[in-house]
Order: structure tokens, then sequence, then C-alpha cells
């Protein structure tokens, strides 16, 4: 029987600790993976006091340390979240994540370590203007050309649902930042696009797609590192929730891995009435592609449990299996945001080994 995913983490939820989310994995020089996240102290909402904290696995993803080292305070007047890690092509490693200080400002800030994390740079703010401005935790991008792409998505300052998507980008190693001209949200439904993803495609073109209200994901593409876009339509692979999805390039193969909660009818879909417990965020889907997006095969369910929700991904490759880190929570721990599950997955199983 071929090797099968296994939860290798659980970051359970306590009273002084009620939710645990949103982080990033990423390589270290001697050898270790560092996996980073969101740690609440105040309470379990997204404005609620929080700091970043790491945990670190030395067999590739198999076991993690047992406690917690701190990465960052909280840096802001309501909160720091949402990890993201990026190799840069200067050899640092780079830190991003979101400073949120109000319903009116919360951007995405990015540091630089040249000493693996032990050390870093001042935070340079990747949001040139002032604005509620969400990016996901494991969103950044380094383009082939060396630019830094970090997707994001204003909703207005004081916050409302409908977001704007757009790509800030440095050609500078984040010393510096400009951003696209916006992705307009389509007219219809509440949450126009929100939580957007970046992935780079073989030709060259930038692909972002955005969780909606409207049934699927939407998507647009760019033909110039993320500066300019086309209209954002509907991506009819990708029925969906309002939940966002993530997608990554398989290193070892050469393919892109997609993982989100899959509507499409292909596995039992919750039911209204559990709704409340899950926000319709199951099952959690991966699947593969070979032809840069054009189709998609392999779907198989990592998460069906009607009684919890999954979402916020983290992806990291390691050889023969992909690292997932997602929230897996539910009313056993207070919401689908509470808890934090890491997975091992077996390339081949994601192939339909």
């Amino acid at each position: 029987m071929s090797e099968q995913p296994q939860v290798t983490l659980e970051l359970e939820p306590t009273p002084a600790n009620p939710r645990n989310s949103e982080g990033a994995f990423a390589d270290l020089a001697d050898g270790r993976i560092v996996y980073s996240y969101t740690h609440y102290t105040g309470g379990r909402a997204d404005h609620d006091p929080a700091y970043l904290a790491s945990r670190f696995s030395a067999d590739g993803g198999r076991t993690w340390t047992a406690q917690d080292q701190l990465l960052l305070p909280n840096e802001g007047r309501q909160t720091t979240m949402s990890v993201g890690y990026l190799r840069l092509s200067s050899g640092e490693l780079g830190l991003c994540y979101l400073v949120k200080h109000s319903s009116s400002e919360c951007r995405a800030h990015l540091r630089r370590s040249a000493d693996e994390g032990q050390t870093w740079s001042e935070p340079v703010c990747c949001v040139p203007w002032a604005s509620y401005h969400v990016t996901n935790n494991d969103r950044e991008v380094q383009l082939s050309s060396g630019r830094i792409v970090v997707p994001g998505s204003e909703h207005g300052a004081p916050f409302t649902s409908r977001g704007t998507a757009y790509a800030h980008y440095s050609d500078d190693l984040g010393a510096s930042w400009q951003s696209s001209q916006p992705v307009a949200p389509p007219a219809a439904g509440n949450s126009g696009l929100q939580e957007p993803l970046v992935i780079e495609l073989r030709d060259g073109r930038l692909w972002m797609l955005c969780r909606t209200d409207l049934g699927h994901q939407w998507q647009a593409w760019s033909e110039d590192g993320g500066e300019h876009w086309s209209p954002a339509a509907p991506a009819q692979a990708f029925p969906s929730p309002c939940s966002p999805l993530s997608m990554k390039r398989i290193p070892e193969t050469g393919d892109l891995l997609a993982v989100w909660n899959d509507h499409s009818g292909r596995f039992p879909a919750p039911p209204p009435d559990t709704h409340q417990a899950n926000w319709g965020r199951t099952p959690l889907v991966a699947a593969v592609s070979g032809d840069e997006g054009e189709s998609w095969q392999g779907h198989r369910a990592l998460e069906s449990d009607f009684e919890h929700g999954y979402c916020y991904l983290a992806l990291h490759f390691v050889p023969g299996a992909v690292l997932l880190a997602y929230c897996a929570g539910g009313p056993d721990c207070g919401s689908v945001l509470s808890r934090t599950r890491l997975r091992r997955v077996p390339l081949a199983w994601c192939y339909g080994g």
C-alpha cells in the first residue's frame, strides 16, 4: 500500500491561546524546516492581539519541536498576523506579515534576514498607501526576473467586505514598492475579489486567483510582471465557497498543485444546516495540472468532515512530499480558525497513487 497523508502536528487552542492560524514554511541552511504561524493571545477574532511563533522540523516535516519559539512580537495596535516566507535571490530569508492597526489600516510588511532568521532588518511596508489591505499567509512570490510580488485586496477604510485586488511589487529586494493597476471586482456579490494569489506561468504571464461569494474563484492575468491585469472572470475549474484557494508549482515535476474547498460535486458538499460549524469550507481537495492550469487531474479529498472547516493553507515541498498547514477547527475548539493542522502528503498520493 502506498504511503498516505499523515498529520504531523496539531496546534490546539487554549483559553490563553484561543486561535492558531495563518502560517508558512521555509527551508533553513542547516537542513531544518521552520513553520511560523499566528499565535493569538487575546481572543480569536481577526483584530485580536497575536504574535508570530515558530516550530522546527529536522526530518522533513515528519516531527516538530514541542514548544513555540517567538518570531516577532505584536507590532500592531490591534494585531500582527498571516506569515509568508521567501528565499530571496540574494540568499536572504524574507518574512512577510500583516500589521493591523485599526479597521482603517492593515498592510503587509517585509523584513529580511542574512542569518537564517536569527536577526531581522527593520520592516518595510509593501503597500504604498494607508488602507485596509489584506494579504493572506504564504502568498508572496519572487518571479524569475527577481521581482517580488505581494498580492493583496483593498477593502476600503474603514473596512468593507468588497475587495479590489492588487499586486504590489518590488524590484530592489523589498527596499521600495509600487502597486499595480486595480483589478476591479465583479458587479454582483458582496465579497468582491478577496485574498488573491499569484502564480508565474511558464510563458511568463502571471495568473491571479481570488476568492468570491459567487460560487467560483475568479481569475485575471498579467503580461508585464503584475503591473497591469486583464478584467477578472470566473475560474470554471474552481467551484468553491467564499474561501481562498492555494497553488504552487511542484519542483520535482514542474506541475501545478492546487488545494481548495471543491464544491464541484465530485465530493459531498456540506449541507446548509452545517455551515455554522464549517463555514462551507469543506471538503479540502488537492488536484494537479500538467498544462499550466488548462486542465486538472487526480482530485483527492484531504479532509471532508462536515463538523469542521479547512482553509488558509501553506504549501511547502520536500523530496517526495508536500507539507500542508491549514486551519482545521470547528465547534469543538471554538471556530474554524482556532486549530492549525500540519500534514505531510506524498506527491504520489496527489497524482492518484
